[in-house]
């Protein structure tokens, strides 16, 4: 599969994107979804997200902004009816009590065309909510972190959860996974700098909402070539930040201005992945 293709309708409609997401992250989130080519709209308050879902191509709900679920709720509602893609970031899911009702709540309200978080909030999300404190914090719990040991069993977790709800699952970490139950794929592109900025996490699903937005027919697809998109400028900014000298500020400028130039070419050439389907051997390996 060309994952390419995906970027390519992202800068050709320059989808928008409605986030509902925490304050510490929002300006970085906007700037991301510009760099790709998307149009962003930072519409939160109870008061207008219904109608500010109208005429978005895409919907993203940040669990960091715990306090907005209820605009969450009401906006997602709007955009299944209308046929929006909406895409959950469930940050720190199992941490508190308060986040694993909100969770479980908005998982019983609205249907997400993608979930993508670290292995500790999508085991939150698996248990149902409520069953477990998972994670510590935003970060992954060294318990949930995907190794070669662990791998086989976060696909399994993934899968049986895409099935489950019907949306793309998309675990972020050394290793990534991506799958909707029937096709899965393990990614390796990425660089240890990207968890030492605040909000790479945030910035990939908002990224996913505008690739969703903008390759509607292939949830799929979008979401892996989000994912692949981030890792390779990932690796780009950490190339330039070892060249210069420089740390995790200029960083998060550098991994910015590398989405911003990225290609559909430079997707399907950089891209460092497996291939799977439910119930067969690996396809490929690029």
């Amino acid at each position: 599969m060309k994952y390419g293709e995906s970027l390519r309708k992202v800068q050709e409609t320059k989808p928008a994107v409605q986030c509902i997401t925490n304050f510490v992250t929002v300006n970085d989130c906007a700037n991301i979804i510009l760099a790709a080519g998307g149009t962003p709209a930072m519409t939160m308050d109870v008061r207008e997200v219904r109608e500010g879902v109208e005429g978005m191509n895409a919907l993203v709900c940040n669990l960091g902004a715990i306090e907005s679920v209820d605009s969450m709720i009401i906006a997602g509602q709007h955009a299944n009816e209308l046929g929006i893609p909406v895409v959950l970031d469930p940050v720190a899911a199992g941490s508190t009590t308060l986040r694993r009702y909100s969770i479980r709540e908005l998982l019983e309200t609205v249907h997400f065309t993608a979930i993508r978080g670290n292995a500790s909030e999508i085991r939150a999300i698996e248990a149902g909510g409520l069953e477990a404190k998972t994670g510590r914090g935003v970060d992954v719990s060294a318990e949930d972190e995907i190794t070669a040991d662990t791998l086989k069993k976060s696909i399994e977790m993934a899968e049986k959860l895409a099935l489950r709800i019907r949306s793309v699952i998309a675990l972020s970490g050394e290793t990534d996974i991506v799958t909707d139950g029937d096709q899965t794929v393990i990614l390796h592109n990425g660089c240890a700098t990207m968890a030492r900025i605040t909000g790479s996490g945030c910035m990939l699903t908002s990224l996913i909402g505008a690739f969703c937005g903008a390759d509607r027919e292939n949830s799929f697809r979008a979401v892996v070539s989000a994912m692949t998109v981030m890792g390779l400028a990932g690796e780009i900014a950490e190339q330039k930040r070892l060249e210069k000298g420089t740390g995790n500020a200029t960083f998060r400028t550098d991994l910015i201005d590398a989405v911003f130039n990225m290609t559909p070419e430079k997707v399907d050439q950089g891209i460092r992945c497996q291939e799977e389907q439910r119930n067969a051997e690996k396809v490929r390996d690029f």
